[in-house]
C-alpha cells in the first residue's frame, strides 16, 4: 500500500493533493513538444517526491504493489519537463520528454487502441 503521506514531499504541494482511498493521484503524461497524450499512471506523495527531484518520472504500479521508474526495463525512459496540479489537487499533468514508446506494448501512446464511437447531437458544433 502507497504512503499517503511523506516527509520528504514539500508539505505545501502534500496540502494541495486530493488522494484516493488509496493515496494516490492520478497523473497523465504528456509529450512537452507535440502535446501528445502518452499515458495515464498513478503517485503516491512517495513518487511525486522522486518525480520532482530526480528528472525521471516514477509511478506507483496499483498491480505490483511498488515503485517503478518509466523507462528502468523497457529503456523508453520519461523524462520531465514540468508538473502542473489541477485545480481540485486530484490529478498531474506531466509535461515529458518521451524517449521510444510510452505505452507498455511498445506503442508511442497508450491511446493507439482505437476511438469510441460518440453521438454529436446535441452538442455544440
Amino acid at each position: 500500500m502507497p504512503r499517503i503521506t511523506d516527509p520528504a514531499l514539500d508539505p505545501a504541494v502534500a496540502a494541495r493533493l486530493k488522494r484516493d482511498a488509496d493515496g494516490l493521484v492520478c497523473a497523465v503524461a504528456q509529450q512537452h513538444d507535440t502535446r501528445e497524450v502518452l499515458m495515464v499512471g498513478w503517485m503516491d506523495d512517495e513518487a511525486l517526491h522522486r518525480t520532482l527531484t530526480t528528472g525521471r518520472v516514477t509511478f506507483w504500479s496499483r498491480s505490483r504493489q511498488e515503485y517503478w521508474r518509466k523507462g528502468d526495463t523497457s529503456g523508453h525512459a520519461m523524462f520531465v519537463r514540468g508538473v502542473a496540479l489541477d485545480c481540485d489537487g486530484d490529478a498531474l499533468l506531466l509535461t515529458v520528454d518521451q524517449v521510444g514508446g510510452a505505452c507498455h506494448t511498445g506503442d508511442r501512446t497508450c491511446f493507439d487502441a482505437g476511438t469510441l464511437e460518440t453521438s454529436t447531437e446535441g452538442t455544440a458544433q
